[in-house]
């Protein structure tokens, strides 16, 4: 089982209250595996009471095409993976919960109809527009995504970012707000690393702030006891 460390003193509350978590799993990153999802899933299960799944299918084409894709090309190939990692986490899901795993996950098509995302993401777009501080950060957060994607040695231009940073503002609304989005009191966001502009974020050092009740945790892999 994961073991949830929050970021920041802010985000101990909504961790305590265990009223909801949602779990990233990212398109086109191996570490998440049917059996992971499953064991991620389990831990949502035992530690909350109520939990989704988030997963940025739609927006990952922006990244395809800050790497040279064209746009049609990368929205088929976001769509195809986005299928691929749905399907792990409807098997992992139906493993182990009763529920309808598809009410479970938060993608593209889920979130284009929500009121409450939809008005974050706007937020999210016009801070972009309007604050270059805030601005900057998020390019530094998006230059991180692409470094990994690049070959070693090369770094991102300035181009590749401002095409990439939407997929990065595409996330902003779930870090901020998915208090609002799951339409609950408390809610942490969970991911098994870290990034230096949510730490920032969740020590208010940005202009935009979480939601009253939002946090985020960090997941470490537990490691098994060794046996005496």
């Amino acid at each position: 089982m994961p073991r949830p460390l929050p970021l920041t003193e802010h985000c101990a509350d909504p961790l305590a209250l265990a009223e909801h978590v949602c779990i990233g799993v990212s398109p086109f990153n191996s570490y998440f595996t049917v059996d992971r999802i499953a064991d991620l899933a389990r831990w949502a299960m035992s530690a909350f009471r109520g939990f989704h799944f988030f997963v940025p299918d739609g927006p990952s084409a922006f990244t395809l095409e800050a790497l040279g894709y064209d746009p049609v090309r990368a929205a088929q190939k976001a769509q195809r993976q986005g299928n691929y990692t749905r399907n792990k986490i409807v098997r992992a899901l139906q493993q182990v919960c009763p529920s309808d795993p598809h009410t479970l996950i938060l993608d593209a098509a889920a979130l284009e109809a929500d009121s409450a995302y939809l008005g974050l993401l706007s937020e999210a777009h016009h801070r972009f527009a309007t604050d270059p501080e805030f601005a900057e950060h998020c390019l530094g957060a998006t230059g991180w995504v692409l470094d990994r994607r690049l070959p070693e040695g090369e770094h991102p231009t300035r181009d590749q970012l401002r095409s990439a940073v939407r997929y990065f503002l595409a996330e902003l609304p779930m870090f901020v707000g998915t208090v609002a989005v799951a339409g609950v009191g408390s809610s942490v966001f969970a991911y098994h690393q870290r990034v230096a502009f949510l730490e920032r974020l969740y020590r208010g050092e940005l202009s935009w702030r979480p939601l009253p009740g939002q946090g985020f945790v960090v997941l470490e892999q537990a490691v098994p006891e060794r046996a005496e």
